[in-house]
């Protein structure tokens, strides 16, 4: 039983620790997207709620651009539209499927409803 929990974790920290593993959007978090606009990172808020279809749609097209090596430092951070009022009236964010993207602490696009993958992807550009 041991060794079969070993081997997981010894699976899992190689699945984490190797390089063509990118981090996908994480709860928002004040702190962390501060330190990370204090960090100058490109940064991605992806404001989302389980029952918007848009917002389904968008999470492939987002997730396919964490893989590619150009945008292998973007922080994706994840807004709960249902949950988290607090952050949507920071972030002037009206509406679920709204996506704004960062350049350290510098706002340099926004957009709500995008389902288009260039789009989206051009957007992302804008955080480089």
């Amino acid at each position: 039983m041991t060794t079969r929990r070993h081997i997981l974790a010894l699976t899992l920290l190689a699945l984490v620790a190797s390089p063509a593993f990118a981090a996908g959007p994480v709860p928002y978090d004040p702190a962390a997207f501060e330190a990370a606009q204090k960090a100058g990172k490109p940064i991605l808020v992806e404001v989302s709620a389980p029952w918007c279809p848009i917002c389904k749609s968008q999470k492939p097209i987002i997730a396919k651009l964490t893989q590619d090596p150009r945008f292998k430092d973007l922080q994706v951070f994840d807004v709960d539209f249902d949950s988290r009022k607090d952050v949507l009236k920071q972030l002037n964010a009206r509406m679920q499927s709204t996506l704004i993207a960062y350049k350290g602490q510098t706002e340099v696009g926004r957009s709500v409803g995008e389902t288009q993958p260039e789009w989206i992807e051009g957007l992302v550009e804008k955080t480089l």
